[in-house]
Parts: C-alpha cells; sequence; structure tokens
C-alpha cells in the first residue's frame, strides 16, 4: 500500500473516470451518513471523529517515504472493511466507527485527494493535487 507507483510525467486522471471516482467517494460518504443515522451515537462524535484520519499526515514529519505509509494506511478502505469484519462478529460496537472512517475517505475521494505516493505528497493515485497542478521534480 505504500509503495504506490506514481510517474510525475503519468498523465492524470480525468473526464468520466474522474467523475466516477468523485461520485464513488461522494456514495460512500452519502451511506455513511445515512447508516451512521439507523445508530444511537450523537451527531458530534460522527463530526469529531470525522477528521481523526488526517492525523496520518504527522508521518510526513518523518519523511515522504512514512508519511505515504502513515496518509495511505488511514485512508484505504482496507481499514474499515477489517475493522467492519471484526465488528460484525465480534464487537458490533465498532461499526459506527467504520461509518466514520469509510465516510472521511469517501468525502477525501470526492475532492480528488487519493492514496499517496512516495515521491511526494502532490502525486496521487488520482493525479496532481494542489494549486500548481504542472509535476515537479519529486527529487
Amino acid at each position: 500500500m505504500s509503495d504506490i507507483v506514481c510517474d510525475p510525467k503519468a498523465v492524470p486522471v480525468r473526464g468520466g473516470m474522474k467523475l466516477t471516482l468523485r461520485l464513488e467517494g461522494l456514495g460512500v460518504l452519502a451511506l455513511s451518513i445515512a447508516m451512521f443515522a439507523q445508530f444511537d451515537w450523537p451527531w458530534w462524535i460522527y463530526i469529531a471523529a470525522f477528521v481523526l484520519p488526517d492525523l496520518s499526515f504527522l508521518g510526513y514529519f518523518a519523511g515522504a517515504r512514512i508519511g505515504a505509509i502513515a496518509y495511505n494506511a488511514a485512508h484505504s478502505y482496507i481499514g474499515p472493511i477489517l475493522l467492519a469484519a471484526m465488528g460484525m462478529g465480534l464487537y458490533p460496537q465498532v461499526l459506527p466507527a467504520v461509518l466514520i472512517w469509510a465516510g472521511h475517505i469517501g468525502f477525501d475521494r470526492m475532492l480528488g485527494y487519493g492514496l499517496k505516493s512516495i515521491a511526494g505528497f502532490r502525486y496521487t493515485h488520482l493525479g496532481l493535487i494542489g494549486r500548481n497542478k504542472a509535476p515537479a521534480d519529486p527529487a
């Protein structure tokens, strides 16, 4: 998961593919909110916990490789899926947390943020992010 290869000269995702990926993220976010509403949990918990995956940005203080590993671990659907699988059988009380986590990932995908490359924070599996979309030398 941490070794996403991203060629800085690669053509970014665009057009119908980009729209599809963003709509997919919107769908996950909407489903997350709708399912969370079925639990008797206060909404302030959803809002407060929604930003927790972004603490993974702190990994970038240890360098691009560690930052990408931390970010991708917190922003891949693998984590919520594994937690949901565990919750279904043993700990159903974790399911609201799964919904919040998946909702956060969907929100990020809706905005166009993808998994990070070790080439640098701007390089994602969905293309370059940031104001200047021109590829910079990642070295």
